[in-house]
C-alpha cells in the first residue's frame, strides 16, 4: 500500500483503478479500508479509487499520543493522501465518521472536491442537549471499557440496533465486519472515541457554513438508523447543494447492507456530479418558500 505522511503520521492507503477521474474512500469506526472492497470492485473501471486506513488503523500509524486524534487531523490526512497520490480534485466519499469527514472537506475544502458522498453521517448531532450528553456518554463509557479489557467489544458492538440488520441480510459480511473491528488496536480507538467522535463539533453547530457549500452533496441514510436519519433530513432542508436518499429497512453500515442498491445510486450521482449536469436546490423548493410565497401572499394569507 503507498503512504501519505500527514504531519509525523503514515496514513496507508489502496490505489486501484486506472486514469479516471480520483475517489476517496473514508470509511467509519467499526471499518478500514477494507470495508470498500464492493465499492472499489464495482468501479475501479472507470474511478481511481484511492481507499484509506484512518490514523489508528493499521497498516496506518497509531499514536500513542491522545493529542494525534482530532477531527482536524482527520481532515488533514484526508488530504494529505490526495497530494500523495498527486490528486488535485476527487470525488470523496465517506461512511459514518467518513461521512463527517467529507461533510467538512465540502466545507471547508471545496476546491479539492468534485463531489461529496455522505452515508450514514450524523452520530452525535441528534437536536437537543440531552441527545449530544447521551452521544458524548455512551462514546466515553465505550472507550474506558475498552482501555480496561484491552479489547473492542466487536461482537456486542456489531449486534446493535443499526448494524443487525447486516447479520440478517448477510451473515457473511457481518461476520467479516465483526473480524475488522476486533482487529483494530483497542487503545487507539479509545483516542478515536475521546479525539475524534467527543471532540469534533456536531453537524447541528456548523449550520451556516453547510448551507453554503458549493460542490454536489449525495446525502445516504438508513430508515432505521434513527438519530442519523432525522440529522440527514434536517442537512437536506438547509443545503441547497445536497440529494438525499433513504435507503428502507437499512441501518447503519449501509455499503455493507445494501450494495447493489449503494453502488448503484454511487455511480450514478458521480456521472452526474461528473458530467456538469448537476444544478443545485431551486430556492423556491426551500422549506422558507411555501405556497404563500408562490402565490405572493404572506404567511397569514395576506
Amino acid at each position: 500500500m503507498p503512504v501519505a505522511i500527514s504531519g509525523s503520521v503514515a496514513i496507508h492507503y489502496e490505489d486501484t483503478g486506472g486514469d479516471g477521474p480520483a475517489i476517496l474512500f473514508l470509511h467509519e469506526f467499526a471499518g478500514d479500508h477494507r470495508s470498500w472492497a464492493g465499492q472499489v470492485a464495482a468501479l475501479k473501471d472507470r474511478y481511481r479509487c484511492l481507499a484509506v486506513s484512518g490514523r489508528g488503523y493499521p497498516p496506518s500509524d497509531c499514536p500513542d499520543d491522545p493529542a494525534a486524534y482530532a477531527q482536524d487531523l482527520m481532515n488533514a490526512d484526508a488530504l494529505a493522501v490526495l497530494d500523495a497520490a498527486g490528486v488535485d480534485k476527487a470525488h470523496v466519499v465517506g461512511l459514518s465518521m467518513g461521512a463527517f469527514t467529507a461533510l467538512q472537506l465540502a466545507q471547508f475544502h471545496g476546491g479539492r472536491l468534485l463531489s461529496a458522498t455522505a452515508a450514514a453521517g450524523g452520530s452525535g448531532s441528534a437536536e437537543g442537549k440531552a441527545a449530544r450528553d447521551g452521544f458524548v456518554t455512551e462514546a466515553l463509557g465505550l472507550a474506558a471499557m475498552m482501555e480496561k479489557q484491552g479489547a473492542i467489544p466487536a461482537e456486542a458492538m456489531c449486534k446493535g440496533p443499526t448494524r443487525i440488520q447486516l447479520k440478517a441480510k448477510n451473515e457473511a459480511a457481518w461476520r467479516m465486519s465483526v473480524e475488522h473491528l476486533s482487529s483494530h488496536p483497542a487503545q487507539a480507538a479509545a483516542h478515536m472515541l475521546r479525539g475524534v467522535q467527543v471532540g469534533r463539533p456536531s453537524l447541528r453547530d456548523q449550520a451556516e457554513t453547510l448551507a453554503a457549500v458549493k460542490p454536489p452533496v449525495l446525502l445516504m441514510v438508513g430508515d432505521e438508523d434513527t438519530s442519523c436519519l432525522h440529522v440527514n433530513v434536517w442537512l437536506k432542508g438547509i443545503m441547497p447543494s445536497a440529494r438525499l436518499m433513504v435507503f428502507p429497512a437499512s441501518g447503519h453500515a449501509l455499503n455493507l447492507e445494501e450494495p447493489d442498491l449503494f453502488n448503484q445510486a454511487l455511480s450514478c450521482f458521480l456521472a452526474l456530479a461528473g458530467s456538469g449536469k448537476w444544478q443545485p436546490r431551486d430556492p423556491a423548493t426551500m422549506p422558507k418558500a411555501g405556497v404563500h410565497t408562490a402565490l405572493g401572499l404572506g404567511q397569514d394569507g395576506a
